[in-house]
């Protein structure tokens, strides 16, 4: 009963978080058909078969063969998504890199413009409505307003989670599917010659077809049935796989029937509509009367919930940026007991600021949609070059072959159809795509060339220096600077690697004198709750190589951590005490402590120069302004010192100085003090 019950809710969260923006395309596809034969007037009963062939193909192909059959079967330990899809075959070729960095940007800045997009069109169909006595909404200004209220309520939200979003919005959207199947049904059994559409001859017909006026390119209109198909595959894990496969056969069935249903209502009136094509939306037209109004707000409603898939897909991306090091280290929450439901404070706020700036210069969705659609387009054709890459190896050449040709042939035809619309909006799309591509390729592209021009080893062995701090720490010459030094950094557990700034820190930099040295490694584990540590003396006993092993629910309160285990191991007699002379707690056995966390700046004796210097500065610039350690691990209230180490790439040749004059202490006193006769 608790596994029945189980897959139920889990099931209800995925209509309430995956098929928002899929959902909704019934609102839009068959009104963009019609405008594509010129308005009603240019409807025939063998261009509506014909359209819908091509969407209910389109839909097979695209979302169900290719991302819900082939593509979520390329998880990353249960992640979905471009980068996901990217670390399985960086291995295999190292250009694969920029079909990941450019899909990855273009499926974040898709995630500015869904939730206005969708909002916007949804809340616009409200507009001169009366639910009472009067309409509620008559002017753009007001939809902008409600639009702007709404957007704001669903960013201030996501702070609790997929999961409680999933329980809210999982029975609107299982209510909205059901809506779309029954509704479809009613007009489909009036004229039920329209499943001729079924099979794909009628599509192809359609294609070459006289009555087709934009030719191929109607398919960018077909094409909008299947843009949520991506945020499918980037939310597989905060829902997982079973889930999707369990609930995608409602959906589309879902999907199908209304727009057949829809293509019925038109092929039953055709001559016969008083409306005009620029107004005419067959989605509500097919509705009864008594359940039109109920229609509207159902749609806005799903509308709403429409942003949801884009925003939360985002943040997976986001992490599986940061982990295959595209981006830098942002900190990640987790609002329920599964890690793959995460809420990042930085881009959820981000994607808000970028979402409002676009309602506010946009306005009307009309002039969103010229923007919307080409960013989902550049990320589907990645992916397709990546589930290329994925396949090779796992399937026949021929298989693989046609896989290629089929969808980057139908992506690349909606992609020249949507850069048509450049000049009217896309070029919003293309700057917001551009500008996070930017941050991305100064971040990986950076770090490589780092790594690249560094003259020195980068890491050294704590082992080899462990004799020089213990003597360090029992020179009397030396005052001194603070009883424990915490060094916040990565040890190797096997090799005791670190990197080279943390000793050059400890023993270049005006050598820091401490009772206990300590190298502290955090390490985030898949279990909620973990909470142990490790210790290694390394065979003193003031070196410590503590490794915190910390669950992702847990709080990183460094400081609070280190002084448990600085009492476990005086009381086990593994380091000495620390007593204190001047003190409020009497008693006291623990010294002070002074965390340093380094900060890199590229230094002035470097030979590195043009495009490269520029490239390592951006890189270190986002870097020192992107994360904020002492909030990461919880240093707020603690002694923390940042200080800035030099980062030395191809070191500067000084030439050899010419030597003109030495003077030794005795020249400089039979100098000024010889004796005048």
């Amino acid at each position: 009963m608790k596994v029945k019950r189980k897959i139920f809710w889990g099931a209800l969260i995925t209509l309430g978080i995956v098929y928002g923006d899929i959902g909704t395309s019934p609102l839009y596809v068959m009104k963009a058909l019609i405008m594509d034969a010129g308005g009603l007037n240019g409807l025939t009963e063998d261009y509506v078969i014909g359209c819908l062939s091509l969407v209910f193909w389109t839909l097979m192909l695209m979302t169900t063969i290719k991302y819900v059959l082939i593509a979520l079967r390329a998880d990353n330990h249960g992640e979905g998504g471009i980068f996901a899809l990217y670390a399985l075959v960086r291995n295999k070729k190292k250009w694969l890199i920029l079909p990941a960095l450019l899909g990855g940007a273009a499926l974040l800045a898709d995630g500015t413009l869904t939730p206005a997009v969708t909002v916007t069109s949804a809340i616009e169909g409200l507009k001169g409505i009366s639910i009472g006595s009067q309409p509620w909404i008559n002017t753009q200004l007001e939809v902008n307003l409600v639009t702007f209220v709404i957007l704001l309520v669903l960013f201030l939200i996501q702070r609790f989670g997929t999961s409680f979003i999933g329980k809210a919005f999982g029975p609107l959207m299982l209510l909205w599917f059901s809506f779309l199947a029954i509704f479809g049904i009613v007009n489909l059994i009036h004229e039920p010659l329209v499943l001729r559409a079924l099979s794909p001859h009628y599509g192809l017909m359609l294609l070459f077809s006289p009555a087709n006026k934009v030719g191929i390119f109607i398919l960018g209109s077909v094409f909008l049935a299947t843009t949520g198909a991506e945020a499918l595959y980037s939310d597989m894990g905060h829902v997982g796989k079973r889930s999707i496969y369990l609930t995608w056969p409602f959906v589309c069935g879902a999907l199908v029937l209304n727009y057949f249903g829809q293509g019925a209502y038109l092929i039953k009136n055709l001559g016969n509509f008083k409306t005009t094509g620029d107004i005419f939306n067959p989605f509500y037209e097919m509705l009864p009367s008594s359940v039109y109004l109920f229609g509207v707000l159902i749609s806005t409603i799903a509308a709403i919930i429409a942003s949801q898939a884009l925003i939360t897909g985002s943040f997976t991306l986001v992490e599986e940026a940061v982990g295959l090091k595209l981006l830098p280290k942002m900190k990640v929450e987790h609002p329920s007991l599964s890690r793959g439901q995460i809420y990042i404070r930085t881009i959820n706020w981000s994607l808000c600021i970028c979402t409002l700036l676009v309602l506010a210069y946009f306005r009307t969705s009309e002039r969103m949609e010229a923007a919307y659609g080409l960013a989902i387009t550049i990320t589907m054709l990645m992916t397709t070059i990546l589930l290329s890459q994925y396949l090779k190896g796992k399937v026949n050449v021929v298989f693989n072959g046609i896989f290629l040709a089929v969808f980057l042939s139908v992506e690349l035809i909606f992609l020249i159809s949507s850069l048509t619309k450049f000049t009217h909006g896309g070029y919003v799309t293309l700057l917001i795509t551009l500008l996070i591509l930017l941050i991305m390729v100064i971040w990986y592209f950076g770090n490589k060339l780092r790594d690249y021009l560094s003259d020195e080893e980068e890491w050294v062995s704590l082992s080899d220096y462990k004799d020089v701090l213990q003597e360090l720490s029992n020179d009397d010459r030396i005052p001194l600077y603070i009883s424990n030094l915490v060094m916040l950094t990565k040890v190797d557990k096997r090799t005791y690697k670190v990197k080279r700034e943390t000793l050059y820190s400890i023993l270049d930099k005006s050598p820091k004198k401490a009772k206990v040295y300590w190298f502290v490694t955090v390490n985030t584990t898949s279990d909620p709750y973990t909470n142990y540590y490790t210790v290694d003396m390394m065979g003193t006993r003031n070196i410590v190589n503590l490794q915190l092993y910390l669950g992702f629910k847990m709080d990183h309160r460094v400081n609070l951590y280190l002084r448990q285990v600085v009492e476990d191991l005086i009381e086990n007699d593994i380091i000495d005490e620390q007593p204190q002379k001047y003190t409020t707690m009497p008693g006291r056995k623990i010294g002070d402590f002074r965390f340093i966390i380094i900060q890199e700046l590229l230094s002035p004796n470097t030979r590195v120069r043009g495009w490269q210097h520029l490239l390592i500065s951006a890189r270190i610039f986002i870097q020192n302004h992107s994360t904020n350690p002492i909030q990461w691990f919880g240093l707020e209230f603690s002694e923390v010192k940042v200080e800035k180490v030099p980062l030395l790439l191809k070191k500067r040749r000084i030439p050899a100085m010419e030597q003109r004059m030495i003077l030794n202490p005795k020249d400089v006193k039979r100098r000024f003090f010889v004796k005048k006769d």
